[in-house]
């Protein structure tokens, strides 16, 4: 396929008609006109209507330009990185459940760059799909996926069918967080009974890819919880938890450091003994660089810190 061909149609999308197209490409109409036609032809897919108004992006067109249009950064990526002997850019993107030992070892990993250099650094906290997703068609190369023991094989099955690579992070158990002033922050043991007159904040997007929300639900949390609010940003958690002392939130185990700016305390509950796997994901054929290398040995150290694991 013609590289040419891709911008070519990216820019009769971008201008609604073949001839404002071939003005802004400085090309004679009927050449533009045969060369989308040529592509047409060779995807075996129609990109464009033809009205009396000017062109229209098919559905399959519009899947089509999604893809044109990233081959097309990248390659003016390649050519910035090489061209004139341009200073390289520094890039990682990864997307990562919400935890706390993964912000202290991104922000350890951040410390470490070259703050002299050009950089491109995408952090994304999400949930595992997105995770998956965003590496499959939104060019992210790490991704950081989480889920209960006992969804292995789903996972397993949907990584392998995706050509994803995994390996094991670290196992371990929520406990739960709360206000200092928590009427149960003094308490060595506390059950779910304790927690029923609580206030939940809770992760809004759940976790597991193609199963109900009520199905996560009932699966991730306990089923006589009644009082609960759904919150996406991480920030607006801990500020919940510091400021309502009848809150309290479930959470990978979390640095003392974070607990004493947010004047909050960190107990086990006796009754929550599900494991959870957090699970490092890319593509098979994709080789991790030197900045990828260097947020997993912090990734590890931060691991190794907070939680008892075994190391990637």
């Amino acid at each position: 396929m013609n590289v040419l061909w891709l911008k070519y149609a990216v820019e009769v999308a971008k201008k609604g008609s073949i001839s404002a197209a071939a003005k802004s490409l400085y090309m004679e109409q009927p050449n533009l006109s045969r060369a989308v036609k040529d592509l047409e032809d060779t995807l075996g897919v129609k990109l464009f209507d033809r009205t009396t108004k000017g062109i229209a992006v098919t559905p399959q067109g519009e899947e089509f330009l999604h893809y044109a249009e990233s081959i097309l950064r990248q390659l003016d990526d390649v050519e910035k990185m090489y061209k004139n002997k341009v200073e390289q850019v520094q890039r990682f993107s990864i997307s990562v459940p919400r935890a706390s030992y993964i912000s202290a070892a991104f922000a350890e990993f951040s410390a470490g760059l070259a703050h002299d250099k050009p950089m491109e650094i995408f952090y994304k906290e999400t949930n595992s799909i997105r995770a998956i997703n965003n590496i499959l068609h939104a060019d992210y190369k790490l991704g950081i996926i989480r889920y209960a023991e006992g969804f292995e094989k789903h996972f397993d099955d949907m990584l392998e069918n995706k050509e994803l690579y995994s390996e094991l992070i670290c196992n371990f158990s929520y406990r739960v967080i709360m206000s200092e002033n928590n009427p149960l922050a003094n308490k060595d043991r506390i059950t779910f009974a304790d927690l029923k007159s609580q206030i939940e904040i809770a992760h809004a997007d759940p976790y597991v890819p193609s199963l109900s929300l009520a199905v996560v639900k009932k699966t991730e949390l306990p089923d006589d919880i009644d009082k609960r609010i759904y919150v996406f940003e991480r920030a607006s958690q801990f500020e919940l938890l510091s400021s309502d002392p009848k809150t309290y939130m479930w959470v990978s185990p979390v640095p003392d450091s974070l607990l004493r700016r947010y004047n909050l305390v960190q107990r086990r509950c006796v009754d929550n003994n599900r494991v959870y796997r957090d699970v490092l994901i890319y593509r098979k054929d994709y080789k991790l660089s030197a900045l990828d290398k260097r947020f997993i040995s912090a990734l590890n150290d931060a691991k190794r810190k907070y939680i008892n694991g075994t190391s990637i």
